[in-house]
This record gives structure tokens, sequence and C-alpha cells, in this order.
């Protein structure tokens, strides 16, 4: 440890406070606002959302200037253990029953060190473990790397200058990212939009064929692959961790024969848009009823029909339609009912899925970059946090672009 750091238990830095109390009943318009988990949002406090109550507020939990708030208890366990500053208040306000208020003269110190997987590994108890709530008594054995206060206010500094340089570095990727996607999804509507010599329109079911059904039931030893409908995923539109079963193992959903270049849609909370394109490696395997399996005439490209579901205009329609509050579906009806503008010429559906293949490749490349870029600042600030606590710290420039 660097010459003049110690190691003390939070305990001894700082005290810490139980939130308020209170029923319904005590609710009121023109009480003193409350603050819950729910207004720790990415670190800072929102406002969006208050209670206000009227009861008796003992003097020491009303808040003050540099407290940190700290979410002790909570039913989603990602929020156990987030913290927020207690800046600039305009009224007196207090914090709720599941809440605690950490108060220490090293607060902004303090404020950063719990950002740190050092004291979530600590608070927890060890690597990856969730935890239920934060006691006054898991705080007490918290171990906290200590430097002199002109230090702290170094590190502190530092750690400000760097979050912030990191987090315009990400901003400027994520929309980055919405820019590769949006340029994709306006090139792919414009295809489907156009009218014109050389187009025809027709319901989506009027250029299918008829599909086939199985019962692997019947055929109780053999084996086959299954896609439920979690195997497509909804971001890259791949089959992944399809099952492998025998017959007499196959669920009832289990019923729809799929070939290759079949395209399948889950019909399943549509809007998801779980839609793929069936690959050599699963021709005649089996997937849910929760799935629509599209299969083209011979004068409609398959792909493009892929490249159909995949647009603004047929979800929205998949929105309008879906019936059922918590577990809307559309039917394969309601798909096949869909008007769908396309290109006559085989020739020229060739050429238009060659263009959509090639900027699908090339958005997907821009998005794997920005993705990795996002990953890797959020990487970079653990890293730097852990550097800041063991006194290592060294500030290099961030990359904005």
């Amino acid at each position: 440890m660097k010459q003049g750091w110690e190691i003390k238990k939070l305990g001894e830095v700082a005290e810490y406070f139980n939130g308020l109390t209170y029923s319904p009943k005590d609710v009121s318009n023109n009480g003193t606002i409350v603050l819950r988990s729910s207004n720790i949002q990415n670190d800072v406090l929102d406002f969006s959302d208050i209670v206000r109550v009227n009861v008796d507020i003992k003097e020491k939990l009303f808040l003050k200037e540099g407290d940190i708030l700290m979410c002790s208890r909570n039913g989603s366990q990602r929020l156990v253990g987030k913290t927020a500053p207690i800046l600039n208040l305009s009224e007196p306000m207090t914090f709720g029953t599941f809440m605690m208020i950490i108060r220490s003269e090293f607060s902004p110190y303090l404020l950063w060190f719990f950002k740190t997987d050092e004291f979530k590994k600590q608070i927890s108890g060890g690597e990856n473990t969730m935890i239920n709530q934060v006691t006054r008594y898991m705080l007490d054995e918290i171990k906290i790397p200590l430097p002199p206060l002109p230090e702290q206010k170094r590190i502190v500094s530092l750690l400000e200058e760097a979050f912030a340089a990191i987090a315009k570095a990400k901003a400027n990727a994520e929309q980055n990212l919405k820019n590769a996607r949006e340029l994709f999804e306006s090139y792919l509507q414009g295809v489907f939009q156009k009218k014109g010599e050389g187009m025809e329109e027709k319901k989506l079911g009027e250029v299918l064929v008829k599909t086939e059904t199985v019962d692997p039931t019947k055929n109780p030893d053999t084996e086959f692959t299954y896609l439920d409908v979690s195997s497509v995923n909804k971001e890259t539109k791949e089959i992944e961790n399809p099952t492998v079963l025998l017959g007499k193992d196959a669920p009832s959903r289990a019923k729809k024969l799929i070939r290759t270049g079949d395209v399948i849609f889950a019909t399943v909370r549509p809007t998801h848009s779980r839609v793929a394109l069936i690959p050599e490696e699963f021709d005649e395997q089996v997937c849910s009823t929760g799935y629509f399996v599209l299969r083209t005439k011979e004068s409609v490209n398959n792909k493009l029909v892929f490249y159909f579901l995949l647009t603004k205009g047929f979800n929205e329609q998949m929105e309008k339609l879906q019936k059922g509050a918590s577990y809307p579906a559309v039917t394969d009806n309601d798909v096949k009912g869909i008007l769908f503008s396309f290109l006559k010429s085989k020739e020229a559906q060739q050429t238009i899925v060659r263009q959509l293949d090639a900027l699908r490749a090339e958005t997907q490349k821009l998005e794997a970059v920005y993705q990795k870029k996002i990953a890797d600042m959020e990487e970079l600030k653990k890293s730097i946090l852990q550097k800041a606590f063991a006194g290592e710290l060294r500030i290099e420039k961030v990359e904005t672009v």
C-alpha cells in the first residue's frame, strides 16, 4: 500500500441511518419528499416519480448535502447497493424504509469506492454473488483503502474527469450504433415501399406454399433438433441454442417441419421480431407451433420475405394486430393478411437481396465495432476505479470519437 494510506473499516469513518417507516395513509400531496430506490437512476437522483408523506420525522433522517443515499433492500437484486449523492437540495427531504444514508467527511471519496468491484465483492461475501439487502452490520465490516484527505480530493477530481470523458465517448459510440441501424432500417423500408412498373402487391399468404406438421413422438427413439421460441436471437436474427431431443421427449409444441430456406417468425410476442432463415443444418428438423413457417413459391425469393419481416412497417402492423396483455400474440392468418410489395422479376429480386445482404453485413460489422467500444468503456471504468483505490491512478486521454 502507498505510504500514508490506511485500511479503515467503514464504521470507523462514517455513520449510517436506516430509512423512514411509513404507511400508505401517510402519503400526502403536500408532505415531505421520501426518496426510494426508484429515485436512484444511473448513479444520480431522479425526481420524476416522487412520494410525499405527512409524518413526524426525526432530525437525523432529514437528508443533508453530501450524504450518500444507498438502496439497502429491493425485490430487484441488481439495485441493492446502488448509490447516489445528495446535492443541491431544493427542499427538506427524507428517505424510505428500504434505503440507507451514509454520512461522512469522506463522502466524495466513499461515493466512488461504492462503485468498485471490491466493494461489491465485500458486501456480497464473494464474487458473482447477488445480495438481497445491505445491513448496518455488513457496512461496519467493509474495508476501505483510505489516503490522506488531499490525496482523496485529487483522486476524486481525476475520477470525475475520466468518467466524464468516458461518458462522452460512450454516448458517441451509442449514437453511431443507432445511426448504423437506422440507415439499414431506412433502406430496408424503402425497398418495400416502392410502387410503379415492375412491382406487384399481394397478401403475404398469396406468395407462400403450405408447410407440413409432424409428430416426433411417433418415432420415440429417433433424435431430432427442436427450435423453441427462444432459439432465435432477436438482435442477430440467428438461430442459437437449439435442443436435440428424442422423439419420446418432444414437447407438445414441437409440431412444425422446417426446411432449408424457410423463414420462421415467432407469433408469440411478435414485436420482439424473432425472425430467422433456416440454414441447411436444420433441414427437415422441427420448430415450435409458436412460429409461423413461411415457405415461398418459386416466383418469390425467400430472402426477400425474410427482409420484409424485419421492416418497421411490418413490425408496426404486428403491434396493432397482437392480442393478449400478458402473452401477446398474432395468428398465422394475421401474418398472411399483410400486404407485401415486391419486384415481379426474379433477377431483380436477387439483385435487391444481394444489396440487402451486403448492407446488412456492413451494418453488423459496424455494430460489432461500436458494441466493442461500449464494452471497452465499461471495462476501462472498472480498471480506473481499481487503480484509483490501489494508489496507482494515472489518467490517459479517452478517445471520444
